[in-house]
């Protein structure tokens, strides 16, 4: 059987104007991972990632650091734009009128989101929930089942393209990790979302295929992490 690793990007930087940027303690992340998976010596066929900045700063520092594995001889990076994350902050947006009937403070725990985590992470799930629901549809905005059906023509390719032992590294964000563990494991939307706040930064999950029939293997794998025994490194967003 073949194996796809879905790699989550390190940690961005929440709460700055620009959040697809790396954090230095993403790229420490993304370091440790590489160093991890060449001491295993793991051997990826290919490497794919989405358009983002943090995840092909995440997919090319982890390839650097592979070096004793590959020899040089490193795959090159395939983009797909198929493995993007939601556009967050536009989910955010366009249930912004919804929210604030309810949470009147909304607006400034959004705003100022680095300083009010906690409520921050409440709004954000109360804001999720109805998106992927499917029963509150914004003109303009990208559906859940839309970005289900992205999700699911990148894993189409990849395994139109696949070789029946290839060892395949996607690397892409929870949003688009936990469309592809919807298709696969078929849980509801809404509890797959459960495990999508559980899904730490540079962890793997891995699915297992044969042909078109895939299947989870493991996930959110961070032991690169827990290994080096600074809590700080285990970042979720």
């Amino acid at each position: 059987m073949g194996s796809i690793y879905l790699i989550r990007h390190g940690q961005a930087s929440f709460g700055a104007e620009n959040y697809d940027v790396l954090s230095p303690l993403g790229f420490q992340q993304a370091a440790a991972l590489g160093d991890h998976l060449d001491q295993l010596g793991i051997r990826f066929d290919r490497c794919i990632s989405g358009e983002l900045s943090r995840q092909q700063d995440t997919a090319r520092t982890t390839l650097e650091r592979m070096a004793s594995t590959y020899a040089g001889q490193r795959p090159s990076l395939e983009i797909d734009p198929a493995f993007n994350e939601f556009h967050a902050d536009e989910v955010i947006r366009a249930h912004m009128d919804d929210l604030l009937a309810v949470e009147p403070g909304a607006m400034q725990v959004f705003r100022n989101a680095a300083s009010h985590r906690a409520e921050f992470q409440r709004l954000f799930r109360y804001v999720i929930q109805r998106w992927v629901s499917g029963e509150h549809e914004k003109q303009g905005l990208e559906s859940w089942q839309s970005f289900l059906d992205r999700v699911h023509a990148g894993m189409s390719r990849l395994l139109d393209q696949a070789e029946k032992k290839d060892h395949i590294a996607v690397f892409t964000s929870g949003g688009t990790i936990t469309a592809l563990l919807q298709l696969v494991v078929g849980v509801p939307a809404v509890n797959a979302f459960e495990l999508n706040w559980q899904i730490v930064n540079t962890s793997l999950s891995r699915l297992k295929f044969r042909d078109r029939e895939v299947t989870l293997a493991s996930f959110n794998s961070h032991t690169h992490l827990e290994l080096l025994k600074n809590p700080e490194l285990v970042t979720y967003r």
